[in-house]
């Protein structure tokens, strides 16, 4: 699981679930039920910062003798399929078209058709995943902030040479003609500027 990378989007989702108040669904989650254990083992997938497919969750659940079992391997699906239709499940949009569906809460607390209160993270928990999640986020986000910067600066450097590129080939020219000179000097002052702000902050 260490190898896998969460999206943006999939850090955001997970975020959303977590300040999620109950959702009221229309299934019950009784503790040693199917419905159950699978909502407490995408939960526990959740805290490893993880959006499991189905074998995934069975290897946890049952064992991974139970991962080669086609049919139960169906019957978990159909039970995740109702509990999406439940609300109480999300499944994930493909990556590759090959991969088996990946599947995410919709929230860590829920009010099932008996109206019991189901809380599936703790305060810590919670308080721990959106830290690191903030966290993921911030530097998922700092390698785009420095790309840009670079680009920005590329394209200061190039308006600069080439408007002392058309004032020096203006300036070689017989006579001056002021409707080059005169734009071209004030681009070249003006990139100038902004790129020496730029390049202070750094």
């Amino acid at each position: 699981m260490s190898q896998y990378r969460l999206t943006p989007r999939e850090i955001q989702f997970l975020q959303e679930s977590l300040s999620a108040d109950y959702k009221i669904v229309d299934i019950r989650l009784r503790e040693g039920e199917y419905q159950y254990n699978l909502a407490e083992a995408l939960a526990s997938f959740h805290f490893e910062l993880y959006f499991p497919d189905v074998k995934d969750i069975t290897k946890r659940l049952y064992g991974e003798e139970k991962t080669n079992d086609t049919q139960f391997i169906r019957k978990i699906q159909t039970i995740l399929k109702k509990m999406q239709k439940s609300n109480v499940v999300r499944i994930m949009k493909k990556e590759k078209p090959w991969e088996l569906q990946r599947y995410a809460l919709s929230s860590f607390k829920f009010q099932d058709v008996d109206k019991n209160l189901i809380v599936l993270a703790t305060d810590q928990q919670t308080k721990q995943m959106q830290d690191l999640l903030h966290s993921l986020l911030n530097q998922q986000e700092k390698p785009k902030a420095i790309s840009n910067l670079k680009s920005k600066i590329f394209l200061l450097v190039f308006m600069v040479v080439a408007s002392y590129a058309a004032i020096l080939w203006d300036l070689i020219q017989l006579a001056l003609n002021p409707i080059i000179f005169v734009p071209a000097f004030s681009i070249a002052v003006a990139c100038s500027l902004i790129l020496g702000k730029i390049l202070s902050q750094k």
